[in-house]
């Protein structure tokens, strides 16, 4: 798909470019014991972004998981989910905000199989202009570095899964096989990463 194309169908889903570039890969880690996670602090709040296009068929992975989560967990006051689209520089306020940011993201170039989910901290693998990158131009830590010039701090990691079709040759609302298997992994994951942090997810009966 040309990028004139990409362009558009970003546009057509929220009107600027976007997100979290994958570097070295990072298997998820396993969930901390609930003796070793923080204990919830309702004072403290976190915010998930979950970047990507629902017209662009596997390039919707992170906007599926926004949607399966919802439908999975109560979600507390004190975090957010949303599901942005195309992330942007507007974004700076919830970094000010709050304590702690999320983005979860289709990535490609890894070489690993479809559906293989990843952890990574922005600085390893955001700086990278490689073949291992996600399809969108801003990522987490460009916001994090525009954020420190004004003052503003926050933890940040981004969560991804390999994609396999990220560019159909035409909008496509759907996930390859291989994604949609792995969606309710790429949902734990980043649940278990919001427990580790201090906010802890209720399941739904």
């Amino acid at each position: 798909m040309s990028a004139e194309r990409r362009a558009a169908a970003c546009e057509a889903a929220c009107g600027a470019g976007a997100a979290c570039e994958a570097g070295a890969a990072a298997a998820p880690e396993a969930p901390a014991p609930a003796s070793e996670a923080p204990a919830a602090d309702s004072s403290r709040r976190a915010a998930v972004f979950f970047v990507g296009n629902r017209l662009m068929m596997d390039d919707g992975v992170a906007p599926a998981a926004f949607d399966l989560m919802r439908d999975t967990f109560e979600i507390p006051d004190n975090v957010q989910l949303l599901d942005v689209g195309c992330m942007a520089l507007d974004m700076l306020g919830y970094v000010e905000a709050c304590d702690v940011i999320l983005t979860v993201d289709a990535v490609d170039g890894t070489g690993d199989a479809p559906g293989t989910v990843y952890r990574f901290e922005p600085d390893a693998m955001a700086r990278h202009a490689g073949p291992e990158a996600s399809l969108h131009d801003l990522k987490l830590v460009d916001l994090f570095d525009a954020a420190s010039l004004m003052g503003y701090t926050a933890e940040g990691y981004c969560l991804g899964m390999q994609v396999e079709n990220p560019s159909p040759s035409e909008f496509y609302v759907g996930l390859t096989p291989a994604c949609e298997a792995a969606l309710p992994l790429l949902v734990e994951t980043v649940a278990a990463e919001l427990t580790r942090r201090g906010f802890p997810l209720i399941r739904k009966d």
